[in-house]
């Protein structure tokens, strides 16, 4: 017999868990067992850790051993608590079965209600109650979830039964079906059910709860909790708990309800209360959309005593957890009971807002302000939103569920929105209201609007978590999925017509609007602030225009860490002198192709340089084959040929000559430096004139000259020996003083291996991760999009290794190589200007092996800024 623990008890003021175990209880298991300790009303029950279900998949989907015998004794320890029986046809005890990851994961797995009802023990439920529409409302929503969750039948095939009955009455709600509707709707559900599954629907309560604990273990792994799971990072080998739970019930009339709120508002961070609630309703009905829920405001008119105690309670766990909580409460004959507190989803406004007002409000310091913020989720505050000035019509309103704007053409079901979005189309999901199995659409759209539903409805939880515009519940709106159009009044939007949301003010505009760039300030301010006063790492920008460049020294890059020459190339003023070099016959030819291109480089330079004024700016040298410069189509090559004054076959032929079978690893980067070096020459005299010039009108300059793809050192002292005689040529004949470095690109991974032998030669090291991801793999990252997702999907990557950084492999790469540099020279600057420089996780490994800094684009940088001070605070270095 096993001596290992599953199961947790949690009632009566005492409980076997708290907030601490959350990876064994699960986020939802752990909070119940810490309110239970603090004495809030909690309904008694017990939790089986995640622990058990990671066995119960290593076991064939099978219960570990000893599990069976510690659930039957915590269901006896709740009978004699409660002092009713499960299964019991005069007293019966009525169970809810939740699932409960140790992060939350909003409607991605499955619940099961009313747990132990059937023809016997619902006659009790009615004696007990005194209630017989409440006694079968309650079954037949039992039967609904259980036939749906447990037993596979789709949940729509039994609405639509309802349907027919309200259809039938000439009624429209629910609430006004009677006790005798319900009663036979149970026994439709029932037939149905044996029709689609070909058995019986289980009576014995005892099979119910089993069923229903398996069903919960097995949709940790439905396709949509892998979904989100994927989009939000959360490994797979974590396993749910499984939370049962005694019924109270918010559907036994007026004085019943259920609702759901947040401690502070999770779309803006204004510290409100604020959430949900409907009066004799069961919690689906709020966060499924199916009813129109009322403000919990208007509980404090029609009970004022219950928001008097619900208010005591939100702020006590407030004060508690010293974080903004999302709680869910029944209300049962005008008692109050509270069935969950979290951690609240917010948007990254709203999460901006409630650290920094918790610090001034003293409940927390700067340091746990800034662990607050998920570093990741601030890209949601640095992209366009509607200008404040524009006019427009508006179509239709909705709730403001998420901010922001969104431009998109229309789609109306999840996986239009996937195949449009593939095709690279911005696309709206429309939806009457979303379920979670539409994660996959609302993942790629642009925005989502609901005709239905709430603030706490599913699509405002997972737009906020998500990041997206959300307008919901506009109710003026009629979705016909059938047809693939909306309407409103006489209006008729179809599939592919644009349309604008404005997330913060609920508004639904036909058409595309401009959006504008966003303004950051305030408590934004403040956090980055606080974040540039812990972090060591310094943060530099990708830049190749003066105006990238602005943005980024707007949003705090201390540099440019990667300047890329061959963008400047693709110009329409210059896209033919590019070519008059490379279809030049010899040196002397390319040279005064290259003499043409000299004065536009320069000016380049300047621009770029003077908006960096006194920081740092790294320039690459040519990196890209020269073939990608030439025409590729046969209509485009005979009018560049013409162009250019020479003839189609001459063109051809030199197209010919420059294609390679891998271009990736051919002639480029410093192999082009080696055979051309009259190419690089001209770029470092554009690169030292630019700065000479500036340094005379008094611009602070310090330029960096970045040569490509090294891997030897040999490479890199003819190059090095090439660059600095050039600039000490313009420096001399400008007459002043002028400093700057010469260094290499790491992206080979024998650079790497032998970093030392070239860190003789460099002044500093620039990690080039997403060359060096390639090569490490073996992977072309403009061809890998064909294999990746089954490498996801069948665990062989955690990660898209070119999205987040591949620390055990390519890590080890980085790690090598910055060590060897600098045991040959111990002031190498050394830092990474890869894609991922701007993803939280790989800056966590950059700070943790000493890199001076990161460069990413101008809209990761303050996401960069405060993922490196929240490195800082998990592993200091000085």
């Amino acid at each position: 017999m096993s001596t290992k623990k599953y199961v947790y008890f949690f009632g009566g003021g005492k409980a076997e868990g708290s907030a601490e175990m959350r990876n064994l209880l699960g986020g939802k298991g752990a909070n119940l067992a810490e309110m239970t300790s603090m004495e809030i009303p909690v309904p008694p029950g017990f939790t089986i850790s995640t622990e058990a279900c990671i066995e119960f998949y290593e076991n064939e989907q099978q219960w570990p051993k000893g599990l069976d015998n510690e659930v039957k004794a915590h269901l006896a320890h709740l009978e004699e608590v409660m002092g009713a029986k499960f299964g019991d046809v005069e007293n019966p005890l009525l169970l809810s079965v939740r699932s409960g990851a140790r992060v939350s994961m909003p409607g991605m797995m499955d619940t099961v209600l009313n747990l132990g009802l059937n023809d016997q023990t619902v006659k009790g439920l009615i004696e007990k109650s005194g209630n017989e529409r409440f006694a079968y409302d309650s079954y037949r929503r039992f039967v609904q979830m259980y036939g749906d969750v447990v037993l596979g039948v789709d949940h729509h095939n039994l609405e639509a039964l309802i349907q027919e009955t309200k259809d039938r009455k000439g009624v429209k709600l629910d609430m006004d079906l009677e006790a005798s509707d319900w009663k036979e709707l149970v026994g439709k559900f029932k037939a149905m059910i044996k029709e689609k599954t070909g058995k019986d629907f289980p009576e014995d309560p005892l099979e119910q709860l089993y069923g229903s604990i398996n069903a919960v273990f097995a949709s940790w792994n439905n396709p949509r909790a892998i979904k989100y799971r994927e989009i939000n990072d959360i490994p797979g080998h974590w396993g749910t708990a499984v939370n049962v739970q005694v019924m109270v019930f918010g559907n036994m009339g007026d004085d019943s309800g259920t609702g759901v709120a947040f401690t502070r508002d999770p779309a803006t961070g204004e510290n409100v209360f604020y959430g949900e609630f409907l009066m004799n309703a069961q919690g689906e009905d709020v966060v499924a959309g199916i009813r129109t829920p009322q403000p919990i405001a208007e509980l404090k008119r029609i009970k004022p005593e219950i928001y008097d105690e619900l208010e005591a309670i939100y702020k006590k766990l407030e004060d508690h957890y010293r974080d903004m909580q999302d709680i869910e409460f029944t209300i049962q004959e005008d008692v109050l009971y509270m069935l969950q507190t979290r951690g609240g989803k917010r948007t990254a406004t709203a999460a901006v807002k409630i650290a920094v007002d918790m610090v001034d409000e003293g409940l927390i310091d700067k340091e746990t302000a800034l662990q607050r913020v998920d570093a990741a989720q601030l890209d949601q505050l640095l992209h366009p939103m509607l200008d404040a000035d524009a006019e427009y019509d508006v179509l239709a309103k909705g709730l403001p569920a998420s901010p922001g704007a969104a431009v998109g053409r229309v789609v109306f079901n999840a996986s239009d929105a996937e195949v449009w979005s593939g095709r690279g189309e911005k696309v709206i999901l429309v939806r009457t209201e979303t379920s979670p199995e539409d994660i996959g659409g609302m993942n790629v759209a642009q925005g989502i609007l609901t005709s239905r539903g709430g603030m706490t409805s599913h699509a405002a939880v997972v737009a906020r978590g998500m990041g997206k515009c959300c307008v919901a519940g506009a109710g003026d709106i009629r979705v016909s999925e059938a047809e693939k159009c909306f309407r409103v009044g006489d209006v008729t939007v179809k599939e592919g017509d644009w349309i604008t949301l404005n997330g913060t003010a609920g508004e639904v505009i036909v058409g595309k609007m401009e959006l504008v760039e966003p303004k950051l300030a305030g408590e934004f301010g403040r956090l980055m602030e606080w974040a540039d006063e812990v972090r060591k790492l310094g943060i530099r920008t990708n830049a190749d225009t003066p105006h990238d460049a602005k943005v980024a020294r707007d949003f705090g890059a201390e540099g440019i860490g990667l300047c890329r020459t061959e963008h400047m190339f693709f110009a329409e003023d210059r896209i033919n002198i590019v070519r008059q070099m490379i279809l030049a016959e010899d040196v002397e030819g390319r040279r005064k192709a290259l003499a043409k291109l000299l004065p536009i480089q320069k000016a380049d330079f300047k621009g770029i340089l003077r908006e960096m004024n006194g920081l740092p700016v790294t320039i690459r040298l040519l990196d890209p084959p020269l073939h990608e410069f030439l025409p590729r189509e046969a209509h485009t090559i005979a009018e560049v040929a013409k162009e250019l004054g020479v003839t189609e076959d001459k063109l051809r032929a030199k197209i010919d000559s420059l294609e390679e079978f891998n271009p990736m690893l051919g002639h480029r980067g410093c192999r082009l430096g080696i055979t051309s070096p009259e190419i690089y020459e001209m770029q470092v005299q554009a690169i030292i004139e630019a700065a000479c010039e500036l340094a005379k009108e008094g611009v602070k300059v310090l330029p960096e000259i970045m040569i490509p793809l090294t891997g030897t050192k040999k490479e890199m002292s003819i190059l090095k020996k090439l660059t600095v005689e050039t600039a000490d040529k313009v420096i001399e004949k400008a007459g002043i003083k002028l400093n700057y470095l010469v260094g290499t690109m790491i992206e080979v991974p024998r650079a790497a291996l032998v970093a030392d032998k070239i860190a003789e030669e460099a002044q500093f090291f620039s990690f080039g991760t997403n060359d060096m991801t390639q090569m490490t793999y073996g992977f072309s990252r403009d061809d890998a999009g064909t294999f990746l997702g089954a490498y996801l999907d069948q665990g062989i990557l955690e990660k898209d290794p070119f999205q987040s950084l591949d620390q055990k492999g390519v890590g080890q790469l980085v790690e090598i190589g910055v060590k060897k540099g600098r045991s040959a020279n111990a002031d190498l600057k050394v830092g990474i200007c890869g894609e991922h420089g701007g993803d939280p996780s790989s800056i966590d490994f950059f700070h943790r092996v000493g890199m001076n800094y990161v460069s990413c684009s101008p809209y990761r940088v303050p996401v960069a800024r405060l993922a490196a001070a929240q490195a800082q605070l998990r592993t200091p270095r000085s």
